[in-house]
């Protein structure tokens, strides 16, 4: 693969306007697409299989009528302190707000006012009289309301609350799509930008690695927008599109940035060492690029539509992040020219510097490869007689590294138990779906909410729908009956709707109305509770008795998760274990891999418990609300992180792994592989971290939690497990970290991701491999180790 990669590189640097120019087409086409496309709509979610989604199934066939129905709001009225909303006054006030609504319902708007209802005739006021609500129901989906429509909703409000009352607006008509675009996200843009300035040391550097990601997410941004109503995509999956593209577009940008700049200051040419960069650098970014793509396409069999969506808008951004890096970037340096480097190093240009006028790029006798019969014996310790050699300069990942080589039980114990503690809340995770409960007490939804919870009880806002299939009983009326009177006397039940029969009389619905809030244990314990006394009338009648609703449908989707928590786990870290086999040949790597990405899993999921579940630094973010983990994220979140884990394990161990089979010691290889990836690894990581933080600010709980959890997972995979217990698991092992049977060996594919092929193949610079400049420039050039 390195050859093939290598061709392409330089083939991309020579036809750069070729490649230009069909890249900048592709944009384009994309742009007019997504400007060209229909708003798509946000689905609820479904969960094919489960008892809810059958019973909604069921009611979509006997009961047509209703699918008619687009969004729908609920107008809350409150009377002030003292007073009943039904005294003559308020009562007045809220017949005249909806009657200049139902005015409106005819007008400019085209009239997509479908229904709505009389809180006085229809029973829809509190106990005490303070609180009343009115449901409109519209013709159109809350995404295709126009202005006029949403601006007589919001009138009819003001209407009332000009005459006193306090009136809020609940349900889905004010609801829309993510906006784009805000201020969090920008910074974390900026944050992104200013890192690579640091890292690269040059203007033209970072702006060719952002304009790599910007054009691959442009692209994939713009081809969700065209497919998002022919494929029913959400916002959900455009934002975490545009979230994922930008982070691994910088990112790969950044690691064959950095290569192609090591090997000019080898000595090679333009083109070849834009060749040498896609070769072996592109190798790495092809590998990781698959693992995330692998890992995001396979939320397909959790069984869930929307994740299913969510997953391959995902992959697809990183599928499209990896070609453009693999031949925009090569393109790239041909226009950039030298400007690509940094200002150390075309200052050594112009001066015609060599190895002997930099004594710091020599590299000292801890660093030479011995004869390669020399071997520290496996019980020894290597690295630890490591210093740098007289005029060098370390970096700051070649003196972690000989930290870590000096202290590896210190390191390898305070960085686990670490992550051990930071991990123990998500013991007592709990999975749900959040509603308006969930958002900012600053939105008229969630006020809504507040009141309908105080007037009518917290479980008014997650009513269950209980549908009975009486096609089959000879005595429906009895059948219903009897369903009625059972879920009637349960203690978790506040009330009962009257049956609501289809037109051929074979199907009843019932509304229930629990004691207790949609999200609680509680209302979990009653849908169990409905569905156990119902099955001995199933039994004996022959009816079909589902629990269906929102509610029910958010319990059950989070039970589907929990249970499928687990399989998918154990196929990702099985799935890490063989591919990291097959770069890496070698046991013990990919299992100290896939057990590092345990332990930053298990702290993401800790510090989602602790921030959303309990509120720890909720504030910081803007979370007023405390609930369950939104049931999606941990399977997403593993998907996502399963990855990006395995692309620094491959950018930074593949250094390391090089330096091995050339010759080095295993301590030498560790030292090797954080001189020259420690740095990229590290801004990375940070870029990475910069941008799914940029998007906490958003409004969309989903956004929010992916955002935390996301960014927690990139930081202590990079910083604490790849930086830190890896290294200090590989200078315990020694030798024996890179062993492998020998079966395997002749099993196994060789991918050559260290592009070694490309030394038999491709000739060495004529300049000689030391003429850079800077510490971590260049690396001597070892002899093979044979295995």
């Amino acid at each position: 693969m390195a050859t093939f990669l290598y061709w392409i590189g330089r083939w991309a640097f020579r036809r750069r306007r070729l490649v230009g120019g069909l890249w900048l087409l592709t944009l384009g086409l994309a742009v007019v697409a997504a400007a060209l496309a229909p708003s798509g709509d946000d689905e609820d979610l479904s969960m094919p299989g489960t008892e809810s989604q059958k019973a909604f199934d069921l009611l979509d066939a006997r009961f047509p009528q209703s699918n008619a129905q687009g969004a729908e709001a609920r107008l809350v009225f409150q009377a002030p302190d003292g007073q009943r909303v039904t005294a003559t006054e308020s009562k007045a006030a809220v017949q005249n707000a909806l009657g200049s609504l139902r005015r409106g319902a005819g007008g400019g708007d085209g009239g997509q006012v479908a229904s709505i209802t009389d809180p006085y005739t229809t029973g829809a006021v509190s106990k005490d009289g303070r609180i009343a609500y009115s449901t409109i129901t519209y013709t159109a989906d809350a995404v295709d309301l126009t202005v006029p429509t949403k601006n007589a909703l919001e009138g009819a409000a003001s209407q009332a609350r000009h005459a006193g009352l306090t009136v809020e607006i609940g349900g889905s008509a004010l609801d829309a799509e993510e906006s784009l675009g805000g201020t969090t996200e920008m910074i974390g843009v900026v944050v992104a930008a200013v890192v690579l300035i640091l890292a690269l040391g040059s203007l033209v550097a970072a702006g060719l690695s952002l304009l790599n990601a910007f054009v691959g997410v442009a692209i994939a941004f713009g081809l969700v927008s065209a497919l998002a109503v022919p494929l029913g995509l959400t916002s959900t999956v455009a934002i975490l599109t545009l979230m994922l593209g930008l982070a691994v577009g910088i990112d790969y940008a950044l690691f064959i940035t950095s290569r192609y700049r090591d090997e000019r200051a080898q000595g090679h040419a333009p083109e070849e060492a834009a060749g040498r960069a896609v070769g072996t650098a592109g190798s790495a970014v092809v590998f990781a690029g698959a693992t995330v793509f692998i890992a995001l396409v396979g939320l397909g069999v959790v069984g869930i539509p929307e994740l299913t969506k969510m997953g391959l808008g995902g992959a697809g951004a990183v599928a499209l992040a990896v070609i453009v890096a693999l031949t925009l970037a090569p393109a790239l340096f041909g226009f950039s020219g030298k400007r690509v480097l940094s200002r150390a190093a075309r200052k050594a240009a112009r001066q015609g510097g060599t190895a002997s006028e930099h004594p710091h790029l020599v590299p000292s006798a801890a660093e030479r490869p011995g004869p390669l019969g020399e071997r520290p014996g496996l019980g020894e310790r290597p690295g630890l007689s490591e210093r740098p050699g007289l005029g060098e300069r370390p970096g700051l990942g070649s003196r972690w590294a000989r930290f870590v080589l000096r202290r590896p039980v210190a390191v390898l114990l305070v960085a686990g138990l670490g992550l051990g503690a930071v991990a123990l809340p998500a013991l007592n995770l709990e999975l749900g779906l959040p509603g308006d409960e969930s958002k900012s007490v600053e939105t008229t939804q969630r006020r809504a909410y507040d009141l309908l919870s105080e007037g009518f009880g917290p479980g008014f806002n997650g009513p269950l729908t209980v549908v009975v299939d009486t096609s089959k009983p000879a005595d429906t009326r009895a059948t219903t009956d009897r369903v009625v009177s059972t879920v009637r006397g349960m203690a978790g039940v506040a009330s009962v709707g009257d049956p609501v029969l289809s037109r051929s009389k074979d199907t009843a619905v019932l509304t229930v109305v629990p004691r207790t809030a949609p999200n609680s244990s509680e209302t979990k314990d009653l849908v169990n509770e409905i569905r156990g006394a119902v099955s001995g009338i199933e039994a004996g009648t022959g009816a079909g008795v589902l629990v269906t609703g929102t509610t029910a449908m958010n319990i059950d989707i989070s039970e589907a998760m929990s249970d499928a928590l687990i399989p998918y786990l154990t196929v990702v870290i099985g799935l890490a274990v063989l591919l990291l086999m097959v770069v890496f040949r070698s046991i013990l790597v990919p299992i100290k891999a896939a057990l590092g990405f345990l332990l930053s899993v298990g702290a993401a999921f800790g510090v989602l418990v602790a921030v959303f579940q309990w509120g720890w630094a909720a504030d910081l973010i803007g979370i007023e609300q405390t609930g369950p983990v939104m049931s999606l994220m941990p399977i997403l979140i593993i998907g996502i992180v399963f990855g990006l884990a395995m692309d620094y394990e491959v950018f930074l161990f593949t250094r390391i792994r090089e330096a091995y089979v050339h010759g080095a010691s295993p301590g030498e290889a560790i030292v090797n592989g954080f001189r020259h990836s420690g740095r990229v690894v590290a801004a990375a990581a940070i870029i990475m971290i910069s941008v799914f933080a940029g998007f906490i600010g958003m409004s969309n709980p989903t956004i929010q939690t992916m955002g935390v959890g996301l960014a927690a997972a990139v930081a202590f995979d990079a910083f604490v497990v790849r930086m830190a217990i890896a290294p200090a698991v590989l200078a315990l092992l020694g030798h024996r970290a890179w062993w492998l049977p020998r079966i395997l060996n002749r099993v196994l594919p060789n991918v050559d991701i260290e592009g070694e092929k490309l030394s038999r193949h491709v000739p060495a610079p004529a300049t000689g491999p030391y003429t850079a400049t800077g510490p971590d420039a260049a690396v001597p050039p070892l002899p093979a180790r044979r295995h």
